[in-house]
């Protein structure tokens, strides 16, 4: 009897080992399709023709871009490749006319961004959309802001002076427009930013 009591007992914890072993499996095996979910959003973007990784904007790069950016600014703000929103919502922050947008491929980005801007008060005045850049239409906007990488900025160039208003302001950071001559140029190492005036380049040309 005790020998069958034995048995069974060892046959029960053979069963909540194996029961608990395949538990374990399915957890882990979730986080790992989880992650690889979120991290496939991050990397997506690498396999296009231009790759625009997520560089969190420095506290000096957001002052320097506001520099450019009067406080009685109306019309609408896009920021191009808007990361985690935090150019948009201290755009919004800072010129309390002025309708800002972010425009980013990365849906977790773009749903914290909407969240950031909850909790800073200016979700009725900005939006972010998780679009591709180069598809979406930039003509309603009065100030662009750029952070880009110094493979696309060519590119971006015509993109801006075919579909930009011939009056808008452009604010490019870490890297310039290769044609257009900057009106003003805040000299600070990583945290240049050249400012740009598509009615004086008009009037130039």
């Amino acid at each position: 009897m005790e020998i069958l009591n034995e048995n069974a007992h060892k046959s029960v914890k053979k069963q909540s080992i194996s029961t608990g072993g395949k538990l374990l499996i399915g957890l882990t095996g979730g986080i790992g399709i989880g992650l690889s979910i979120v991290c496939a959003s991050f990397v997506a973007p690498a396999f296009r023709k231009f790759c625009l990784p997520f560089v969190p904007a420095t506290t000096e790069q957001i002052q320097n871009v506001l520099r450019f950016l009067p406080r009685n600014a109306n019309g609408k703000l896009l920021d191009i490749g808007s990361g985690d929103g935090r150019i948009v919502v201290a755009a919004a922050q800072h010129a309390q006319r002025l309708k800002a947008d972010g425009v980013e491929l990365n849906p977790w980005l773009i749903y914290y961004s909407r969240l950031a801007a909850i909790r800073h008060g200016v979700r009725q005045q900005t939006s972010f959309f998780r679009r591709d850049l180069w598809k979406f239409n930039i003509k309603d906007y009065n100030y662009v802001i750029i952070f880009g990488v110094e493979q696309m900025m060519q590119d971006l160039e015509h993109k801006l002076i075919a579909e930009c208003p011939h009056n808008a302001k452009i604010i490019a950071c870490r890297f310039p427009l290769p044609q257009l001559q900057p009106t003003r140029v805040i000299e600070e190492g990583v945290n240049t930013v050249w400012f740009y005036d598509l009615n004086k380049q008009n009037k130039l040309s």
